[in-house]
């Protein structure tokens, strides 16, 4: 083997693991995803309710590592289908992302608080993701797996705000929810940790705020102390790799922030 090629290998961050990624068609979950391929994950399968868009991103990352399967996360029988179908087809489970989120459907307070809305929010920002935890962390339980999962949260876990309230709260449930079960999970060798951005420009929150990435990007800079570089998906992904993969043995219980400084004192 030649130096160049041992080098190559080194990098394989993944080789060989199995992941799913829930959110994984677009912003942060298809960036992930592609970096995850990237590292030699064996497949990655990526989870999502925009069949088309995900369909495409799997085909763009290759048929023999990526594959698409639908699934909503507020349906705990449809994330514990695409859990026992990753398993099945692939013989274990040893990394589970769990992105998929939404964005608070209106600035509403606790004042004027629509609870059909909340209630949406929560059943995707907070049940789907319990339900990953739970099943990802039942399979890899079953198969002897010293597995990783990674939530996403937001630096909104750590403060309060103006509006989206319903946001701020799942957020904070998230990180709780993380704290709980990297307890529950750590005698089994299983770490559950968290990445919390700050405000980036994906397609979620371009859409939401009717704009480029390039205006989305200005108006988020401001939120960011550290100077010179723009937050992007890639930054979170490579925080969700290190997660993932055993540069973080010994890291559980964590919520890895990636904010440039804002929740900074």
């Amino acid at each position: 083997m030649t130096e160049s090629t041992t080098a190559g290998s080194s990098n394989k961050k993944l080789q060989g693991k199995v992941a799913v990624i829930s959110g994984g068609a677009s912003g942060i979950g298809e960036a992930t995803a592609r970096l995850f391929a990237d590292h030699g994950a064996r497949v990655v399968v990526i989870a999502d309710i925009q069949d088309e868009l995900g369909h495409q991103v799997a085909a763009s990352i290759g048929i023999q590592r990526c594959t698409y399967m639908h699934c909503d996360v507020a349906d705990e029988l449809q994330v514990k289908a695409l859990v026992e179908s990753t398993v099945q087809n692939y013989g274990q489970l040893d990394i589970m992302f769990s992105n998929a989120g939404i964005l608070s459907p209106s600035d509403q307070t606790v004042l004027d608080l629509d609870f059909s809305e909340f209630d949406r929010l929560i059943s995707i920002n907070l049940r789907g993701m319990v339900a990953c935890v739970k099943h990802a962390a039942q399979v890899m339980l079953e198969k002897r797996v010293r597995g990783s999962i990674v939530c996403t949260a937001s630096v909104a876990a750590s403060h309060g705000g103006r509006k989206g309230t319903d946001y701020t709260m799942s957020k904070h449930a998230v990180v709780g929810l993380m704290r709980s079960a990297s307890v529950q999970l750590a005698e089994h060798g299983i770490r559950v940790n968290c990445v919390s951005p700050n405000a980036l420009a994906t397609p979620l929150t371009c859409h939401a705020h009717g704009m480029s990435v390039e205006e989305l990007e200005k108006l988020y800079s401001h939120y960011s102390r550290l100077k010179g570089v723009t937050l992007n998906k890639k930054h979170v992904a490579d925080a969700v790799l290190f997660l993932a993969c055993n540069d973080s043995e010994f890291v559980t219980g964590h919520d890895l922030v990636v904010d440039g400084g804002f929740r900074a004192p």
